[in-house]
């Protein structure tokens, strides 16, 4: 199919179609770290609770498991590309909700909107690579996947909170920018060769959260590496830049985002340097880490140090990649090509609600326990967790005398 979309109308190269699939999932978690520099604005003009905050942000999480769970095979059925567009297209109206905001009930409109569109641009762009990759190498692949996920949200806070600190019209010039990189992204979906053939009749109905029996063992062990990462940025991203802008006794918005970049920078880092470790070595290790990394923040949080807390970011965002990456590549190793988009949909449903459900207990917490006291309850959680994780991790080591036969996690390493 590949070869005869080629051949019968102009598309980009095999190499800039894979490429852009990696860019357009950096870009769609990118646009969600776009709000939040906002939210201390929006707060201030419509004078909403944290818990209002919380609920906002978590609208976007279920408004990605919306998508996956009810059309997350769609571009299965009608083509990644289709998907893409109608995605990018989404957001972009989601962006211009934004931008026309003069409530609070217009921002969870806007993150409803970006959340559902964000799940399709998960499904058919995580497929997309696999597909497009020209040797199908699952470890290359996941690691793209996993750095243009982690990259995508760190440069989306930072991004967006220069662009709020530094120039005029801080409501609107961030998703300007947003409009503009939408705009460019379907114009190379547009170019895309289409990596599979359509079926006729497309399948709309709900699909179960399921997984083929033979792939379940390694779902397990990728679901739970997603759940630990994932429960940290669920942390950060709720709690994370007002309890920066205590730390540093300070309002500046590069400053109260400085936290979320510097943990997603440290993921995406992390990913590239330690890209071909074995999935089960990948998520024990980075779990291990990220525990540290949690504690560190909790003993920051505790003793107002912000160097501990810039220590506990960089180690437990290191620990949140690799944990994460190695999810991906145990679970990338072994799908099905005609569950592919199914399963990515699966495994970022379990992601999904350990980012949502942080930031909705976060917010029902802050109000009688305080932002601190809440933070280290929820870091200590986040770290057990990951030591729960990291201990069935090592379980699923191959034996040393299967060395010469495939790995059970279908890893080469």
């Amino acid at each position: 199919m590949l070869t005869q979309e080629l051949t019968s109308r102009r598309t980009l190269s095999p190499t800039l179609a894979y490429a852009l699939a990696a860019g357009i999932v950096g870009l769609a978690l990118f646009a969600s770290g776009v709000p939040s520099p906002l939210y201390a604005i929006y707060r201030e003009l419509w004078g909403f609770s944290s818990l209002i905050l919380t609920l906002v942000y978590a609208t976007y999480a279920f408004g990605v498991l919306t998508t996956l769970i009810l059309a997350g095979r769609l571009s299965d059925d009608v083509g990644r590309r289709p998907v893409l567009l109608v995605a990018l297209g989404s957001l972009m109206v989601a962006t211009v909700v934004f931008i026309l905001a003069d409530s609070v009930v217009w921002l969870f409109i806007a993150r409803a909107l970006q959340g559902l569109a964000t799940g399709a641009v998960l499904s058919a762009g995580s497929a997309a690579l696999f597909d497009l990759h020209p040797r199908h190498d699952a470890i290359t692949v996941s690691r793209a996947n996993g750095v243009a996920s982690s990259g995508g949200l760190g440069l989306g806070v930072l991004v967006s909170a220069a662009l709020v600190e530094l120039l005029p019209a801080p409501r609107a010039l961030p998703f300007v920018m947003l409009l503009v990189l939408f705009a460019i992204a379907i114009a190379g979906v547009w170019l895309m060769p289409e990596p599979i053939s359509a079926r006729s009749r497309p399948r709309l109905t709900p699909q179960r959260p399921h997984v083929p029996a033979t792939i379940r063992g390694p779902f397990l062990l990728a679901a739970l590496g997603a759940i630990s990462s994932w429960s940290i940025a669920g942390l950060f991203l709720s709690l994370g830049p007002e309890l920066s802008a205590q730390l540093f006794h300070s309002t500046n918005d590069l400053v109260a985002g400085v936290g979320v970049f510097v943990l997603a920078g440290s993921a995406a880092a992390a990913q590239l340097a330690f890209g071909r470790t074995a999935p089960w070595a990948g998520a024990a290790g980075g779990s291990l880490a990220l525990a540290t990394g949690m504690v560190l923040l909790v003993i920051a949080t505790a003793s107002d140090s912000t160097l501990i807390y810039f220590v506990g970011a960089i180690i437990g965002g290191a620990g949140f990649g690799v944990a994460f990456l190695g999810a991906l590549r145990a679970l990338s190793a072994v799908i099905p090509v005609e569950h592919r988009a199914a399963v990515m949909s699966a495994f970022y449903i379990a992601a999904y609600a350990a980012l949502s459900i942080p930031a909705i207990m976060g917010g029902v917490l802050v109000g009688p326990l305080g932002l601190r006291s809440t933070f280290e309850l929820f870091g200590l959680a986040v770290a057990a967790l990951a030591l729960v994780v990291a201990f069935l991790a090592t379980r699923t080591r191959p034996p040393t005398h299967s060395a010469r036969r495939p790995l059970a996690y279908g890893t080469t390493s």
